[in-house]
């Protein structure tokens, strides 16, 4: 644990997506931080597993299975980490993707990703950040984006769409909310190793072009370099920040 402005001592986080790699990550990293987190995913066994590996370290966190996306399910996870706790900071790691050429796109899978990566996130940041102003409580809401929610990418019509969204419901809440102590920001990665994008990063000639023709660093960013991000959102450290996108893409956006 750390003291002062980066400190999360006394706070509790909720983490959704928090069984497998971005949002397990964050999820951790917080936990290290001093903030009590509240695990959110589908799948139990997964968040039960991430449970275990940060009471193991120290630190304190209750697992909550629900599917982000059914608005009543994610109400009730909310309500749980009030009562558990001064929830205080959110982060929305739950998110997918279906690439795809855009001229036979399935409309079922562009339906799909923007329930999961834009509907859930919106509805998290609206629980959240309504729980924060009844409360009169300030508090950080991060929502994971990408690199694609800048630029464009074959075959991502979809999934860029779906982070632009993002980045813009990012921005709407932190004007919205700044006066009140509610901040809201996004952190915009480029490709990590995870399971999510391991089915695409097994191509030898797609994680060639991408690690040297698009990515100035020549590598991938790893689940620490996310976390430590959402991290810095999340504490007093960035208490000026709010409405901010950051990249943390290897240079991917400055080309």
């Amino acid at each position: 644990m750390s003291e002062g402005p980066w400190s999360l001592d006394g706070r509790l986080a909720l983490v959704t997506g928090a069984g497998r790699g971005i949002g397990r990550g964050c999820a951790i990293e917080l936990a290290a931080a001093g903030a009590c987190v509240v695990l959110v995913s589908r799948t139990r066994a997964d968040i039960d597993a991430v449970q275990h590996e940060i009471q193991s370290a120290g630190g304190v966190a209750y697992s909550y299975a629900a599917d982000v996306g059914d608005e009543e399910a994610l109400a009730a996870a909310v309500r749980f980490a009030e009562g558990s706790g001064d929830l205080r900071v959110l982060v929305t790691a739950a998110g997918g993707n279906r690439p795809g050429p855009a001229r036979s796109y399935p409309t079922a899978d562009w339906d799909a990703l923007f329930h999961t990566n834009v509907r859930a996130t919106f509805l998290a940041c609206r629980m959240v950040g309504d729980s924060l102003l009844r409360r009169s409580r300030s508090g950080s809401l991060i929502t994971i984006s990408s690199q694609m929610g800048s630029v464009g990418y074959p075959q991502r019509a979809a999934y860029c769409a779906t982070k632009h969204a993002v980045n813009g419901l990012s921005k709407a809440l932190a004007v919205e909310w700044a006066a009140a102590g509610v901040r809201v920001n996004a952190v915009a990665p480029t490709f990590v190793e995870t399971a999510l994008t391991a089915p695409f990063l097994r191509d030898e000639r797609f994680r060639s072009e991408v690690l040297q023709q698009r990515l100035p660093t020549g590598r991938f960013a790893t689940v620490e370099d996310v976390a430590h991000a959402v991290r810095y959102l999340a504490c007093d450290a960035s208490a000026s920040v709010t409405g901010h996108v950051l990249a943390v893409d290897g240079g991917w956006t400055a080309w």
